[in-house]
């Protein structure tokens, strides 16, 4: 295992990284490193790292993060390929603090209006506590530390709280502080945390006796304040289930419990702005003859300041944002970006989509809000809670480091330094890409998966529509192919899982449709297959096939197979690209003796259990042992020391009160000792 060290120069200086690899940058991935780093130390605002898929650029992100040492910001453009770079860099950094930060929503319909059939949809959504968490830790590692790597999607430009407001209403603790019990008390209510002394969650708190026990919002452990008299006698951190105190800690901070939370001072100010506009808006509406709109917005924004007085938050208080935080029409609004500072590097991966994909987002809110506006369902100001425009996220990103096989115009018309990686650092080549006609293009897949699983390997199948992708996987199951489908439909969490299964062989094929292009990291996969190949669009651009056809490059026996009966522009370009890169890397093979190898890597748990930077640490799952016993041929010693290993596991199981795994490791028990005539 290698470790390479970029500490702190002094306090106020860069931050400090700690990059653990098991392995150097090789084949260009050097070059590309230095090229990037002094570029961005020469005073470069924009540069691209321009890569094949397999050349390790998360590894060259990593090692651009480490030598620049300022905190980082990466963009995903979905939540599929933002949870593997989250566990990628929280595997190169295991010392700093790698957070993930994505929309906390499972499901989310957004409030609109539709006038042509009077039409109202209310705001419907249901949030995902683990993910809000995710952007809580976030939240809280950018105001407490230098060295912090964030990878959001692009929720990240979307409107939260000031840092300064953020900041003001963190709770610092520490050992022989003078404050009441009741006191902290009422500070964790303000900032939205909930007395619960029955369920150990984030966001609460219980008291018992001189104990107040919180538990962050950002975390799954908890912080235990002893209290003798008004002062704090000590701080512990404990384990949430069980409550055992597991470390002292000297002094803490709490963030608050919620990212729209507002200090009491500035909540009845933006009250009083929230009338005024209120008030001036209904003239407006009068004047025009919109009664109905006055009456509609009169009742709705009177209830919403209600619960603002009464309870200091309300459904849809991002709305009243702007005038909460006294911000004048059309400034935008601060956002994640925010809260780094000045001085930050933000990589964006896949750049040819998640640029478009930041540079559609404000269009499409404020033609959604605007409706409401009009029909007297929000106030005016509704719409300056929003996404920032492409040009305001712009320029706050002072170094942007643009990552992508196929960047845009817009990278190649801005960049300043550009590095290229085609060599593998495996030896691969690009994949063979081969075209077979439309005519019986399922048949020839069905044979293609089959045979390709009988030598272990996995394919991928891109697929044209929703509907085509899960009509095409459970037609496969029919005919008896373990195959399933995934797109956008999907979670995240559930997407994780699905990709982790394919890795562990649990089916044998995965239809998708755009989201089996960038950056999945499946080395597994030994085919790719895609359907109606040529037929001309966005998903069959040049673009698209190449990202695509990249999806097998990790793979000795990577091969792509494009369906179609007319070689299009794209992919003859595909082709063209193809053979360059292989010459190239062939070349470079044969120069250094490099024979080229499959790539190895483990399989990440899913998301779900991905533990926060104070979390406890999870058991990994492991075989059942008598699937061990039977692989590993074990005789009788090892076979009575695997049970006692199995029998300590379960005690210790029970003792954690985790008590479905302790009833499970049970069973496993009693029917290895069956088995084998030891019960």
């Amino acid at each position: 295992m290698l470790e390479t060290r970029f500490e702190n120069e002094r306090e106020s200086g860069p931050a400090g990284f700690r990059l653990v690899a098991p392995f150097a940058p090789m084949g260009d991935q050097p070059e590309a490193v230095d090229a990037l780093v002094r570029g961005f130390g020469d005073g470069a605002r924009r540069a691209i790292l321009r890569g094949v898929t397999g050349s390790g650029k998360t590894f060259t992100m990593a090692n651009v993060i480490a030598r620049h040492r300022r905190p980082t910001l990466v963009i995903s453009h979905n939540k599929t390929l933002a949870a593997q770079l989250y566990a990628e860099l929280k595997a190169f950094f295991p010392d700093n603090a790698v957070e993930y930060f994505i929309s906390y929503y499972d499901y989310y319909q957004p409030e609109a209006y539709i006038p042509q059939t009077d039409t109202y949809i209310e705001k419907d959504a249901s949030i995902n506590e683990d993910l809000e968490r995710f952007r809580l830790a976030a939240s809280h590692a950018l105001l407490g530390r230098k060295d912090v790597i964030i990878v959001a999607s692009v929720s990240c430009i979307y409107g939260l709280l000031s840092p300064e407001d953020y900041r003001g209403l963190m709770i610092a603790l520490r050992e022989g502080q003078e404050l009441p019990r009741e006191a902290l008390m009422e500070q964790l209510t303000e900032i939205q945390y909930q007395r619960n002394d029955y369920e150990p969650r984030p966001g609460v708190f219980r008291a018992r006796g001189d104990t107040l026990d919180i538990f962050p919002s950002y975390s799954l452990e908890g912080i235990r304040v002893s209290f003798f008299g008004d002062e704090i006698e000590s701080l512990r951190a404990i384990n949430a289930t069980t409550g055992k105190v597991t470390g002292r800690l000297p002094s803490c901070l709490i963030s608050p419990a919620k990212q729209f939370v507002m200090p009491k001072s500035q909540l009845m100010g933006g009250v009083a702005r929230i009338k005024a506009e209120l008030a001036e808006r209904l003239a407006q509406l009068d004047a025009e003859g919109k009664l109905l709109e006055a009456q509609r917005l009169r009742q709705r924004t009177e209830y919403d300041l209600a619960m603002l007085a009464e309870m200091g938050y309300c459904t849809g208080i991002e709305n009243y944002s702007a005038p909460l935080a006294g911000r004048a029409p059309g400034i935008p609004p601060p956002t994640l970006i925010d809260y780094f500072g000045d001085d930050f590097l933000c990589i964006i991966d896949e750049s040819h989509v998640t640029l478009p994909q930041i540079r559609a987002m404000y269009n499409g809110d404020q033609a959604r809000k605007q409706v409401l506006v009009d029909n007297g369902f929000r106030l005016p100001s509704a719409k300056d809670n929003r996404p920032l425009t492409f040009d305001e996220f712009d320029a706050r990103v002072p170094r942007v480091l643009y990552v992508s096989a196929t960047p845009g115009p817009h990278e190649r018309a801005v960049a300043e330094v550009e590095a290229e990686q085609v060599i593998r650092p495996t030896g691969l080549l690009d994949p063979i890409v081969e075209i077979r006609p439309l005519e019986g293009q399922i048949d020839d897949l069905i044979e293609e998966i089959r045979a390709n699983a009988e030598h272990g390997g996995r394919t991928l199948v891109a697929a044209l529509t929703k509907r085509a992708c899960e009509d095409l996987a459970q037609y496969l199951a029919d005919v008896g192919i373990r195959a399933e489908w995934l797109h956008s439909d999907l979670d995240a969490i559930a997407r994780v899982d699905i990709l982790g299964r394919l890795r562990r062989g649990e089916f044998d094929a995965l239809i998708g449709v755009n989201l089996l292009r960038e950056g999945l990291d499946l080395p597994e996969v030994t085919r790719v297959a895609i359907l109606d190949a040529d037929k001309e669009g966005f998903l069959r651009s040049e673009t698209s096939l190449i990202q695509t056809a990249g999806r097998c490059a990790r793979n000795v026996d990577g091969k792509v197979i494009l369906y179609a009966d007319a070689q299009t522009p794209a992919i003859r370009a595909v082709l063209a690209v193809t053979q360059a890169h292989r010459a190239k890397q062939q070349a470079y093979n044969a120069a250094h003796g490099i024979t080229p190898q499959t790539v190895r890597r483990a399989i990440n748990e899913d998301l779900a259990a991905e533990d926060s930077p104070a979390a406890p640490a999870k058991a990994p799952k492991r075989a059942p042992a008598a699937s061990l016993v039977a692989e590993r041929g074990l005789d009788r010693d090892a076979l009575l020391q695997t049970l006692r290993d199995i029998e300590a596991e379960m005690r210790k199981a029970a003792e954690d009160l985790e008590f479905e795994r302790a009833a499970l490791l049970r069973d496993e028990l009693r029917a290895l000792r069956k088995e084998h005539g030891l019960a």
